[in-house]
């Protein structure tokens, strides 16, 4: 890739069980798991799934929080999620969201409707928790 703008290249989810974590956001969010195999054979520390072709989610399991050390504190994160995630999706695929999550029985908000966002005011959005916790949006903007 040569475009060098600034943009999100990943987010890290503290998550109990990476296999079952990527399971979930495979099957019921719809994203592509990645690294599993080398995960589970030992040679990487997570697994992680796409969510476009700039963007992926970190699934880091809490057990290595003892052993980060990028900066003073970074252990400490642990149990500490961020507020929320919010993903935009195109219509369709925020409705199919949507359905999966119901279909698989995961509690999810009522719509908010004209929520500002980095693209303007998106048309619908919702709020659901993954299996650890982290709180994550949807919402589309067409």
């Amino acid at each position: 890739m040569t475009d060098n703008r600034a943009r999100l290249d990943h987010v890290v989810l503290w998550v109990g069980d990476p296999v079952a974590a990527a399971a979930f956001y495979e099957r019921t969010v719809g994203l592509e798991p990645l690294r599993l195999s080398e995960y589970a054979d030992g040679k990487a520390p997570f697994p992680s799934v796409r969510l476009n072709e700039e963007t992926i989610l970190d699934l880091m399991p809490r057990s290595i929080a003892p052993g980060m050390r990028m900066v003073p504190g970074a252990a400490d994160s642990s149990g500490h999620p961020v507020n929320h995630v919010c993903v935009a999706l195109p219509q369709e695929g925020f409705d199919a969201l949507r359905s999966r999550l119901e279909t698989d029985s995961v509690p999810v908000s009522a719509l908010s409707y004209d929520s500002y966002g980095a693209r303007g005011e998106a048309r619908r959005s919702f709020y659901f928790r993954d299996p650890d916790g982290n709180v994550f949006e949807a919402r589309h903007y067409d």
